[in-house]
């Protein structure tokens, strides 16, 4: 279930930094842009829940979203996803030294996936 709702929100957030990407919004532009395209896409698939919980996102951003606070915000979430790499490294490191396979195996998968969050974040960063 994590699974598909991760590959889900990958693939929304993709298609909408794909749009972004065409119209070369940033910081809170770039931001409205998103959630429009989520939105779009969550009606032409009837999924009410979403829109409802988009169209208040959507609501937020149109009247507290300034560049700056969101800049800090992106700013915050890098420097959070720097040391979840670090204590992953450090984790890892750790289940090298001990020499079980099954840990090491399973470090290394906790390391690529925040990794994996860490560039998210970096990406929004530039947006």
């Amino acid at each position: 279930m994590k699974t598909t709702l991760l590959a889900l929100s990958l693939l929304l957030s993709l298609t909408a930094s794909s749009a972004q990407a065409a119209s070369d919004l940033t910081g809170c532009a770039a931001k409205k842009a998103d959630i429009e395209q989520q939105l779009k896409y969550a009606k032409q698939h009837n999924n009410m829940s979403r829109v409802a919980g988009l169209e208040k996102a959507l609501r937020e951003v149109e009247s507290h979203c300034n560049d700056s606070s969101l800049l800090k915000q992106r700013q915050a979430k890098v420097a959070a996803k720097k040391e979840d790499v670090q204590k992953r490294e450090q984790e890892l490191a750790q289940a090298q030294a001990e020499g079980r396979a099954s840990k090491i195996e399973k470090r290394q998968q906790k390391l690529a996936e925040a990794q994996e969050e860490l560039q998210e974040a970096e990406h929004a960063l530039v947006q």
